[in-house]
């Protein structure tokens, strides 16, 4: 069947990715990109710049309006695909009209989790997912309100950072007592996790109980204390639910996501699937910006039938008191690991290391040596530990093994 007429519900990285790469690809049929806001914007200045109020909404889009008639994609916003029917070759919007569809490629995103803890429906518990979100949280991050940001991953460590720079008095709590070790390593997670105490956060190791509103605020019960503790706000950062609502109504498979194959078909062959909500079936999701935006080139890839990107190793980005982290690979997956530079310098990358090749690196202020990192993951080059421990030695020798 020739394709014609696609429509990507979501607007999203992974949704506006597809749209780029289908366009840079060669299609010239008919693309929607249906949104449910003005327009797409990036999720990650959602904890940082956005949060402090230092970028406003149009500063943290996707692309400027322009981008859209330049490239042709038609922008449906301020509603959402409510149903396909991929047997008529159409989706219905919300708002009851109908788009014609060859294909259809389900960019849904997740929502924030709430866990069930009593009283965690109350306005005072705060979740961090959208724009909405964000607005709704800045107005309580008022100069000295007493804030609890729970789960320490990298949603929480950025807002317990945005909050303190706001002037808040801030505690974070987590259940694990190095979050994060399994992505970074133990040493450098440790160290990172060190820095929230250093910028005058309360960091806790312990796991909420309960909320109840109070008058004067809301109060929290801990596991590791008999005495609740009371709060102006609570964020709650503790992952997320992926959105996979209109494809079960659909009949897709889904199991803790929407099941996709290698090219991000589900299974029903109309139908494709990318970012968040999407699992590759046998495989974990994978949640990150990057991520998204590799499903939405496989995806425009599969549409276009043409050869696929050549896979790299994931990579993520996080940034927390005005120190910047990236990693790339699976550091538990290392039997060694190497230190290079200091944790106490002004930069530093930790590499893993296994049966003498890189698995895995994280740094901090030191974005070139994950680059570098990345490259010898991608092309198996042999690693010496000795070498890659010696800021002395340029990473571009590194390449050379």
């Amino acid at each position: 069947m020739t394709v014609e007429r696609i429509v990507i519900a979501g607007g999203g990285i992974a949704g506006v990715s597809t749209a780029a790469a289908l366009r840079k690809g060669g299609f010239d049929g008919e693309l929607t990109l249906v949104d449910a806001g003005e327009f797409p914007y990036d999720r990650p200045p959602l904890s940082k710049d956005f949060l402090a109020g230092t970028k406003d909404i149009k500063q943290i889009a996707l692309q400027p309006s322009q981008w859209y008639d330049d490239q042709d994609v038609r922008l449906v916003n301020r509603t959402v695909v409510a149903a396909l029917r991929p047997a008529e070759g159409r989706v219905e919007l919300a708002d009851g009209r109908l788009l014609p569809a060859d294909r259809v490629v389900l960019a849904t995103g997740g929502g924030a989790a709430r866990p069930p803890i009593p009283g965690a429906d109350s306005d005072r518990v705060h979740v961090l997912r959208t724009a909405d979100d964000a607005d709704r949280l800045r107005t309580a991050l008022a100069p000295g309100a007493r804030v609890l940001v729970v789960g320490a991953g990298l949603i929480g460590a950025e807002v317990a950072s945005t909050a303190v720079r706001l002037g808040c008095q801030v505690d974070l709590v987590d259940p694990v007592a190095v979050p994060l070790a399994g992505a970074l390593g133990l040493d450098l997670a440790a160290w990172l996790h060190g820095l929230h105490t250093r910028h005058r956060v309360t960091a806790r190791q312990s796991v909420v109980e309960s909320f109840t509103e109070r008058r004067t605020g809301i109060e929290v019960r801990f596991t590791s204390s008999a005495l609740p503790e009371l709060y102006d706000a609570v964020v709650l950062g503790v992952g997320m639910v992926p959105c996979t609502e209109l494809a079960q109504l659909a009949g897709l498979d889904v199991e803790r996501g929407i099941l996709v194959d290698a090219g991000q078909v589900t299974s029903n062959p109309a139908v494709l699937a990318v970012g968040d909500p999407a699992r590759t079936r046998g495989q974990n999701r994978t949640e990150h910006w990057e991520a998204a935006q590799h499903d939405g080139a496989r995806a425009a890839a599969t549409l276009l039938g043409s050869a696929a990107p050549e896979p790299s190793v994931s990579w993520f980005w996080t940034d927390r008191h005005a120190r910047h982290v990236e990693a790339v690979g699976h550091m538990d997956a290392a039997s060694d690991t190497v230190l290079r530079g200091s944790f106490d310098g002004p930069s530093c990358a930790v590499f893993g290391l296994r049966d003498g090749h890189v698995v895995a690196a994280a740094s901090v202020d030191d974005p070139a040596a994950v680059r570098a990192a990345r490259r010898m993951i991608d092309r198996r080059i042999p690693a010496d530990a000795a070498r890659l421990a010696d800021p002395s030695v340029k990473l571009r020798d590194l390449l050379r093994g």
